[in-house]
């Protein structure tokens, strides 16, 4: 198999460039003919190399899209969809549901194995294959080399990625509980498999989004945390005026409506409303003083009057008195069709493991961790971390259907990205740096709002400071 510096080089002695998703493709395809291919029917003018330049490569996007409202539809996440765990046994339908969809969405891409078939028949041992298992644990050898223990339905087996290898680079990469293939060849004693290529679930370089064949606009927020000493009241008054003197259809908002109570030691000095049914009656008079043509879509976080424990159930009735009517609850997380472009809706808490996990990643780069959840096909991969996850029969946390539009929040930094046709948004926050966040070093990026097309899926970014 080819390297990307050999594949990168072979392009540029033609005085081209390549895409990098295109030089994964490469790899993944391993076809020795394919850069040749490629570069015959290159337009004379091109510069970069991308997905639409691969011969037989057409961009994939769904058909006209039927919807019961022309306007907004809760796909997943209604409210008494989370359900309740019933006990250990759910976590196996928990755990195999989520090894069956993910290794399906690999196995579209590549055949592969049983690990017990490969190990358990000698005749192939060096031969070439592919396997695919999830995750159980992660290790550094004393020579820098990874090796990853991964398990399917039939026997667990260690992986080798060796250092020396362009495969290497993605495997420093590689986390607890996701669900991966490998392509390599086992050893002659059966006990290790040495890895040349990883695959994960991810995303068609093909894709293409789904756009509406109707004028509308789009608002994302998230993180209000009204009750706080720091909630910015004034910027959220402007803003408020701002929608009321716009056409937007709809404004999302991802989760920690309140700052809540009892959430962390010593909150209760930090609070302006030190009652939680306070809190949501305040939140409420806010929203009603928008626009009622607007739909607004609301999910909780980690700071609301729900189960910590994600999927998170819709804030309950009682505290809901005083939103307005034209306001739609739903689940954390929740699949939404703003007239048929789809919105993955997640308050993002499952961040706060991934940024411990994966090298280089920081809370500044919230755009990146959503990358992150797409490549895995997983909102929250890493199992018994930070991030409570409530396991039942199916896993709600995979990301399927994919969506036009991921929005997350949770970090308080404004993350904006665009990978293989989604867009991913993370607007930031409407409360000042805290006493925490000071201690932590994290500078938030406060009361900003993203906007999205619906007919371009462009996003445009506005400031109320």
């Amino acid at each position: 198999m080819l390297s990307a510096q050999q594949i990168a080089l072979r392009f540029l002695e033609t005085k081209l460039q390549v895409h990098p998703e295109v030089v994964r493709f490469i790899q993944e395809k391993d076809e020795p003919d394919l850069i040749e291919r490629i570069i015959a029917q290159v337009p004379g003018d091109t510069v970069v190399v991308s997905a639409k330049h691969i011969p037989g490569m057409n961009a994939t996007r769904e058909g006209i899209r039927f919807l019961t409202d022309p306007s907004v539809e809760v796909i997943s996440g209604g409210p008494g969809t989370t359900g309740s765990v019933n006990g250990t046994s759910d976590y196996i339908h928990y755990f195999r549901d989520r090894y069956n969809r993910l290794g399906n969405m690999i196995r579209s891409r590549c055949g592969a194995m049983p690990v017990e078939a490969l190990t358990r028949n000698s005749r192939y041992r060096q031969e070439e294959c592919t396997i695919i298992g999830m995750v159980v644990d992660m290790k550094t050898t004393t020579n820098g080399h990874r090796i990853a223990e991964i398990e399917d339905s039939s026997a667990k087996i260690n992986v080798l990625f060796r250092k020396d290898r362009p495969v290497f680079s993605d495997a420093e990469r590689i986390i607890h509980d996701e669900v991966i293939g490998v392509k390599g060849k086992l050893s002659n004693d059966g006990k290790l498999f040495f890895a040349d290529q990883l695959y994960r679930p991810d995303i068609r370089i093909d894709n293409s989004p789904y756009k509406s064949e109707q004028a509308g606009k789009a608002v994302f927020i998230s993180d209000i945390h009204v009750g706080s000493n720091t909630f910015l009241e004034e910027c959220w008054n402007r803003f408020a005026d701002w929608l009321s003197d716009s056409d937007f259809s709809y404004l999302l908002i991802a989760g920690d409506l309140v700052d809540g109570i009892g959430i962390y030691p010593g909150q209760e000095s930090e609070l302006v409303i030190k009652n939680i049914y306070e809190q949501y009656d305040a939140f409420g008079e806010m929203l009603q003083d928008l626009p009622s043509r607007m739909k607004i879509i609301v999910s909780p976080g980690n700071h609301d009057v729900v189960r910590g424990a994600e999927p998170q159930p819709v804030i309950p009735q009682q505290f809901t008195q005083k939103f307005p009517s034209n306001c739609i609850l739903v689940e954390n997380p929740a699949v939404v069709s703003l007239q048929g472009v789809r919105v993955l809706m997640y308050h993002g808490r499952s961040i706060d493991d991934m940024i411990g996990l994966i090298p280089g990643a920081s809370y500044e780069q919230s755009g990146l961790m959503m990358e992150e959840m797409l490549q895995r096909r997983h909102l929250a991969p890493v199992y018994g971390r930070k991030t409570p996850i409530a396991a039942g029969k199916t896993d709600r946390l995979i990301i399927d259907p994919l969506p036009e539009i991921l929005h997350t929040g949770h970090v308080h930094i404004r993350g904006l990205t665009q990978y293989r046709g989604v867009l991913g948004i993370n607007a930031g926050t409407w409360q000042s740096q805290t006493t925490f966040q000071k201690q932590m070093n994290v500078n938030p990026t406060p009361a900003q709002a993203v906007v999205v097309d619906l007919q371009t899926l462009q996003p445009e970014i506005r400031l109320f400071m």
